[in-house]
């Protein structure tokens, strides 16, 4: 998947419209119902703190997001602060996560593995895009290696991203 995306107004006017029919039926605002186009990627781009919820090549919606205590660079070693750089999946979701609700980005892979391994070091795990506690909000970068939304922004994407969704997240 390229990085060259295109904005479609209606898709975004729909997205959000149809992430309000949630709340409208009552639901508890955490759990929020999406029927517009499927996510069939996501991309993250660390260094401008941009994340992109993709349909095809054209942007469904798009958030700012901190990351870990030390974020430039690929995580290699468990505690290290980073996030990992390369194509992940989304594959589990927790809405009982300490940090409102969170997806589960499938670092480490096989190759995270063997690289840590070399260095004789665990490669860490347990890697989420995920909300923000109320303690942390207007922090910079107080993740140890997570994508962290504000929680309104975590709810919608977690009504629009499902598992065994890919996700790019570049330096």
């Amino acid at each position: 998947m390229g990085a060259v995306v295109t904005i479609s107004r209606r898709a975004i006017l729909l997205g959000g419209a149809t992430l309000l029919i949630g709340c409208a039926r009552g639901e508890p605002p955490r759990f929020l119902t999406y029927a517009g186009p499927e996510v069939t990627g996501v991309l993250v781009y660390k260094g401008t703190r941009e994340m992109y919820l993709l349909n095809g090549n054209e942007i469904l919606e798009s958030y700012p997001f901190e990351l870990g205590f030390a974020p430039d660079g690929h995580k290699r070693v468990e505690g290290d602060g980073r996030t990992p750089e390369g194509q992940y999946w989304i594959d589990r979701r927790n809405p009982q996560s300490n940090f409102h609700l969170s997806l589960g980005i499938s670092y480490p892979n096989a190759r995270d593995r063997a690289a840590a391994a070399a260095l004789g070091l665990p490669p860490g795990g347990e890697i989420f895009i995920h909300g923000t506690p109320s303690n942390v909000i207007g922090m910079v970068d107080w993740t140890v290696g997570c994508i962290a939304v504000t929680n309104s922004e975590m709810e919608q994407i977690y009504a629009m991203v499902k598992n065994g969704t890919p996700i790019w997240i570049y330096p």
